[in-house]
């Protein structure tokens, strides 16, 4: 049984900068995709990032030139450097594999 957890949100000011992270465990993480998710208050549930298994990178418009995600497979770890944040950002962020997600941490952006 795989459990996600992640940890790091927070309140950050417009402009500065978070790291999100989703420890995995209870299978071969390097097996697979990793993608992080987001969801604001009265808003779907929104793709934001996600990383192959061998480590190729892809990002949703909104987020891109911004965010970087990133993955250890010796630490079954992922995670998601937000920089430059803004308002818009604000929102749960959800670690996601294969049909699981994670509890979610909350980010919010704010002055």
């Amino acid at each position: 049984q795989v459990q996600l957890v992640e940890s790091g949100g927070g309140l950050v000011q417009p402009g500065g900068s978070l790291r999100l992270s989703c420890a995995a465990s209870g299978s071969i993480f390097s097996f697979y995709i990793m993608a992080w998710y987001r969801q604001a208050p009265g808003k779907q549930r929104e793709w934001v990032a996600r990383i192959s298994m061998s480590g190729d990178t892809y990002y949703a418009a909104s987020v891109k030139g911004r965010f970087t995600i990133s993955r250890d497979n010796v630490k079954n770890t992922m995670d998601l450097q937000m920089n430059s944040l803004k308002p818009e950002d604000t929102a749960v962020y959800y670690c996601y594999r294969d049909g699981t997600w994670g509890q979610g941490t909350q980010v919010t952006v704010s002055s």
